[in-house]
């Protein structure tokens, strides 16, 4: 995380966007990959580090920025949605990415996450989820399965987890999407829309703590399990998956099921539609992560157009400014019910 960054006038290269830190993830951490496929995938994006900007909050993803050699903020716990909405507003010709774990987004940072989403502020917000603490030695997270036995879980977690790409077609998001650690490829592709896209972006990253939670997306994510377990969305195709294309995703009374196509139909499973303006049918794909043996909608859920939040206040101001001409900073202060204190 640099405080400077020196003007960039080239195209760039992965070790433009290498920063001088030396990078402390435990190994074999996955956020290795999703920090590999990010500097890759600057160096396609043509833009400027100096245009570039992570913000994160605490936890071991949140040491993201400090690798990134572009400029960055490592906040406060849970804050990083609402102080990457205030820079945002002013500086909207900046990218902005925000860092966090499953722990600092859903937990202390619950609000901050929903309300920057319901706003459709334009900012990237990119979910590391390990269904664990991770800086803080191994508890229970908002994501952490029923019956996960923790330090401050001995006799096993009783909270229902969170299911965050729900939770963000709940509150009305724009860009829903999931990638894994395990697919460079994929996470770059999936990065890129975020990028593209015009408003707030969540994408939730299934991350492997090797430590703490070792394992706890093999049985989805292994490359042998990915045929039976990963559901790959594309808009305008149907919803199948399998070695054969043998199962699909029918859409029914709000819910999405799983079924073989033989029993039901080609005519009967989903086409994806990605820019459904409804969100109950992105919330039902999202919903779909029962567990970590069930199949799982993997790409983009939902992108859709909204009024982007930085747009909508300077709409505001040229019209006050239209309306009640330049403002008094001075009359401002002195309007109302003020008083002066001796």
């Amino acid at each position: 995380m640099s405080s400077t960054v020196e003007i960039q006038t080239d195209p760039t290269k992965r070790g433009h966007w290498t920063s001088s830190q030396e990078v402390r993830w435990c190994p074999g951490c996955g956020d290795y990959g999703i920090l590999a496929a990010m500097q890759f995938l600057h160096t396609e994006l043509g833009v400027k580090r100096e245009n570039s900007v992570f913000i994160s909050g605490i936890g071991c993803a949140a040491r993201f920025p400090y690798y990134m050699n572009s400029y960055g903020m490592h906040t406060i716990h849970g804050r990083a949605p609402a102080i990457a909405t205030g820079l945002a507003l002013a500086r909207p010709d900046l990218d902005v990415w925000v860092i966090g774990g499953d722990g600092d987004m859903l937990s202390i940072g619950g609000n901050h996450l929903i309300h920057a989403l319901r706003r459709n502020v334009n900012i990237k917000i990119l979910l590391f989820n390990n269904q664990i603490y991770g800086l803080t030695k191994g508890q229970f997270s908002p994501t952490s399965e029923v019956g996960k036995v923790t330090k401050s879980t001995p006799m096993g977690s009783i909270d229902a987890p969170f299911k965050p790409l729900g939770l963000a077609a709940g509150a009305g998001a724009s860009f829903i999407a999931r990638t894994h650690d395990l697919d460079r490829k994929h996470m770059m592709a999936t990065f890129k829309r975020a990028h593209e896209h015009k408003g707030a972006a969540l994408v939730e990253i299934y991350q492997n703590c090797n430590v703490f939670n070792d394992g706890a997306f093999d049985a989805i994510v292994k490359r042998a399990n990915r045929d039976e377990m990963m559901i790959d969305l594309v808009h305008g195709e149907p919803i199948l998956f399998g070695a054969e294309k043998q199962r699909g995703i029918v859409m029914h009374g709000g819910g999405a099921t799983i079924a073989e196509v033989a029993d039901v139909g080609l005519d009967a499973i989903a086409i994806h539609d990605e820019k459904n303006p409804d969100p109950s049918v992105a919330f039902a794909l999202g919903q779909m992560a029962d567990n970590r043996q069930s199949p799982t909608p993997f790409g983009v859920l939902r992108a859709v157009e909204q009024q982007e939040y930085s747009e909508a206040v300077e709409n505001q101001l040229k019209l006050a400014k239209k309306n009640q001409g330049e403002g008094n900073l001075h009359d401002l202060l002195h309007s109302g019910a003020t008083w002066d204190v001796e």
